[in-house]
């Protein structure tokens, strides 16, 4: 018999995409998914609207920063307990205040991961981000250095923390790098607009700092695939061979070691744009001048981008190439993506001595694959062409 899970914060971007994932491929014979946004009104692609109608898909609306609906949520008709719960749940827009992200970040995983440990769940995956780590350019292995440099960042790190202090709690920690993909709002996504705002302009791009600040990326499809993996067990056609019986954490980077300059590239190559950085000397002023300047940015941005998108009829979008002033610091996300075996193998024409290159955790103890290894120009152009297929972004654009 497949499992029965319960997934928190399931409509959002990554939340989507994962119960597709369990849908298209059979992996549970029921999954409840509990948001504060209605399916309905979250954007969804016709893909996602299908999975959320499948019979094996139920859907609460809750509100888990409340301690009634959190136990509600967890409570099952037939009285038995969820194998595995997922925690997607926090508030993923940048810019808000402390008080929220204590709110809706903090105290919910708290309340949601206690729920866990109080009903002996198997398996407790909580969703947090690889912002967690210094900004450095070397790449942050999952013991590296935690200092948190975005609010989001921080009140994640503060949940991870306490969850680790749970008693009974069989708690895996993911930390994915930047996510992309279909769905994304806060990612990749809005400096693909901006390729867009540019090729509308006739101007030149050009971004603060240098082509080398790393902003490591990860599919959101092997994000979905790497949640279940950590959870479920080989027969279930997840990589997890032994209970979990102290906190574990994975990062998860695909193997590109994106940074500014390899997503130029690609913006370049999709909207026929020129595209460039402004160097450290303009950028230093810029970071001593950063409300000013992050207002200048966003303000020369979201006329073109609204312009764009009434001229194509595109009267209801989530998508803007906003940024938040804690983007446009210089604060490297660079995350250990080693390569896999099979790549090492592929890659050398020469024998190979596998004890010389590391793998990633969730690589090498739960033999977890990364099935888009590389962020491609084919890949950011799927991401563009879908929402233009959803409406949410005017035709045209592209090269």
């Amino acid at each position: 018999m497949a499992p029965v899970i319960l997934a928190l914060g399931g409509v959002g971007f990554i939340g989507r995409n994962f119960i597709a994932y369990l849908i298209d491929n059979n992996l549970v014979d029921h999954v409840r998914v509990a948001d504060k946004a209605l399916p309905a009104t979250a954007y969804l692609s016709d893909k996602h609207k299908k999975v959320f109608d499948d019979k094996r898909v139920e859907f609460k609306q809750s509100n888990l920063t409340n301690a009634a609906a959190v136990e509600k949520i967890f409570s099952r008709d037939d009285g038995k307990e969820f194998d595995y719960v997922f925690n997607l749940a926090a508030e993923t827009k940048y810019g808000q205040s402390d008080e929220v992200y204590d709110e809706r970040t903090f105290q919910l995983s708290v309340a949601v991961a206690k729920e866990a440990a109080k009903r002996k769940v198997k398996v407790f995956v909580e969703v947090s981000t690889a912002q967690v780590y210094e900004s450095d350019k070397k790449p942050s292995a999952e013991e590296g250095k935690l200092k948190p440099w975005t609010a989001i960042a921080k009140s994640k790190l503060k949940a991870e923390e306490e969850l680790k202090k749970i008693p009974g709690l069989n708690l895996v920690i993911v930390r994915p790098a930047i996510v992309y993909g279909w769905g994304d709002v806060y990612g990749i996504t809005p400096r693909l607009i901006m390729g867009a705002v540019y090729r509308q302009l006739n101007e030149k791009m050009e971004l603060l700092w240098t082509k080398d600040l790393k902003m490591n990326t990860v599919h959101v499809d092997d994000v979905a695939r790497a949640l279940w993996h950590v959870a479920a067990t080989k027969e279930e056609k997840g990589g997890r061979t032994r209970p979990v019986t102290a906190a574990e954490i994975y990062n998860l980077a695909d193997k590109t070691d994106t940074d500014q300059g390899k997503v130029n590239q690609h913006i370049q190559a999709i909207f026929g744009i020129d595209t460039g950085f402004q160097g450290t000397m303009i950028s230093q002023f810029a970071k001593l001048n950063l409300e000013s300047v992050t207002e200048d940015v966003n303000d020369k941005h979201l006329q073109p981008w609204s312009e764009l998108c009434k001229a194509a009829g595109v009267t209801n979008t989530p998508l803007t190439p906003y940024l938040d002033k804690e983007l446009l610091k210089d604060n490297a996300l660079s995350v250990d993506g080693s390569k896999t075996i099979v790549e090492i193998v592929e890659q050398s024409s020469q024998p190979v001595n596998l004890m010389f290159y590391p793998l990633q955790q969730i690589e090498k103890e739960l033999g977890f694959t990364y099935t888009i290894p590389q962020m491609t120009e084919q890949e950011l152009r799927k991401v563009v062409e879908e929402f233009v297929a959803s409406n949410m972004w005017p035709k045209g654009t592209t090269k």
